[in-house]
């Protein structure tokens, strides 16, 4: 098999096994809130306890696989994932199922980005966008079963057992990194940035837990508010840092790419919408619908099924009409189909709601797939390890931000009813807010020239853009 398809498709395992894992607790958050005992709303924790610890790990991820090889640090990531994933079929509290999801969370942080890193490095750039097509479609495959399967096991047996998914699809990851990858590393890897770690390790950590207990659940709201201000002291601190040492752990100076820059802050802005998604459908279908968790897991995966079909077009359409034009267009057609599902009823039939998850989905994936490749579109390959931790924590914090919000808005609406708990028409304010947070990456995106990643997506020759060479723009990560 060619270079270009085999290792992204070895690096699909750990998406696979990641996304598998998230589409499965999402179908199952309700029924594990049952079980425990807690408040449905309060299994937040659940998502944003892993987000945290993304936070926490990975912007040291980039460094370790230079230092110890990335072959290295992915097969140890997959382990950690797995122990993390037994930790959680076993736990019999919120605390502790929390905690598990948190170690769990340290085995993902390192091991997507290694992966990528693993991918960005192997694969040449004009070969990029059909390379992370083909790692995303085995790694769609895990969203388009993993709700059906999760509704099945938690409906007909126990949520716990869904854990269990994630072990055999690590042991083949973990055998096929060992055969097929090379253990690439730094020849010249400089010291760990100590201090600028533990102060963004400290300050994004702080904040997303701010974010996550923020409403009624577990801790008073001064203490809530008291740590997203020391977590925001601490991103400002480790950001004055940052500009003073030669090697931080999050190098700012990669925002000078003009496509760098654009790619991660569209992709902010844009991740926060589908980052409540996993929280907020699965709720509205169980509780506010009162369907089982398998009937929702057969709608909620059609999401999934659309973004896999348009996998396999996304190159083409980015080669023809270029990044700029369809992103800008898409944003708001992605944006769009958020704020229809804030509209969907009780009573409406099953086979529209799939319908429009299904072409909504095709539109998320569309703008994914050009973000990713327009965000490293300029990056050098010396500059890709800082620049994959950079774009992963600024990912992670965008789909914790998404469930701090939909939460928040959740939460306000259900309380302002007389009527107990949750209802089914307190969910469209929340999908409107964050569909409306996704849509303003519009403005981000006009900001692009029009020949923009144009060596990556191959809509025209790069010697004719009018930004600037893709050698000026790569001297900032050099």
């Amino acid at each position: 098999m060619a270079r270009p398809m085999l290792v992204p498709l070895i690096v699909a395992c750990a998406l696979f096994m990641e996304n598998t894992d998230s589409t499965v607790i999402a179908t199952s958050l309700p029924a594990i809130a049952l079980d425990l005992g807690e408040d449905p709303i309060a299994l937040k924790l659940a998502l944003t306890s892993y987000l945290v610890s993304l936070a926490v790990f990975i912007p040291i991820s980039g460094w370790m696989a230079d230092r110890f090889g990335a072959k290295t640090i992915f097969r140890l990531a997959m382990a950690v994932f797995m122990l993390g994933s037994i930790g959680c079929a076993f736990s019999h509290s919120l605390e502790t199922f929390v905690l598990a999801r948190f170690f769990q969370g340290m085995g993902g942080a390192m091991m997507v980005p290694v992966g990528r890193l693993v991918l960005l490095r192997s694969v040449p750039r004009n070969q990029m966008v059909q390379a992370l097509a083909y790692l995303s479609i085995p790694a769609m495959i895990g969203p388009v079963f993993g709700p059906p399967l999760g509704g099945f096991i938690t409906t007909y047996f126990h949520w716990q057992w869904i854990f269990f998914i994630n072990i055999p699809i690590g042991i083949a990851g973990i055998v096929l990194a060992t055969v097929f990858f090379e253990n690439i590393r730094e020849e010249d890897v400089p010291p760990l940035d100590v201090i600028g770690a533990l102060l963004s390790a400290g300050g994004l950590s702080l904040v997303m837990f701010g974010l996550a207990t923020g409403g009624r659940h577990l801790v008073p709201p001064i203490v809530s508010f008291g740590a997203t201000v020391a977590g925001a002291v601490c991103i400002a601190s480790y950001v004055r840092h940052a500009r003073r040492v030669p090697h931080p752990v999050l190098d700012f100076e990669l925002l000078r790419i003009p496509t760098f820059r654009i790619g991660v802050v569209a992709a902010f802005l844009f991740r926060v919408g589908i980052g409540a998604i996993p929280f907020l459908l699965p709720l509205m279908l169980q509780v506010g619908f009162g369907l089982d968790p398998l009937h929702s897991g057969l709608i909620t995966f059609a999401s999934a099924a659309g973004a896999l079909f348009m996998k396999t077009l996304a190159a083409r359409i980015l080669r023809r009409y270029g990044f700029r034009r369809v992103m800008t267009i898409n944003a708001v057609i992605g944006s769009a189909f958020l704020i229809v599902q804030g509209f969907f009823t009780a009573d409406m039939p099953y086979l529209l709601m799939i319908g429009l998850l299904l072409i909504g989905g095709c539109f998320r994936s569309l703008q994914f797939t050009g973000l990713n490749a327009l965000t490293f579109a300029d990056v050098s390959k010396r500059g890709m390890s800082l620049a994959t931790s950079f774009s992963s924590v600024a990912q992670q914090l965008s789909l914790s931000v998404g469930v701090a919000v939909g939460a928040f808005v959740l939460e306000a609406v259900s309380s302002r009813h007389p009527a107990p708990g949750i209802v089914a028409s307190d969910f469209w304010p929340a999908f409107l807010t964050v569909a409306l947070i996704s849509a303003s990456s519009l403005f981000v995106l006009r900001g692009l020239s029009p020949h923009a990643g144009a060596e990556v997506s191959g809509h025209s020759d790069p010697r004719k853009a009018t930004a600037g060479s893709i050698e000026e723009q790569r001297q900032p990560a050099e």
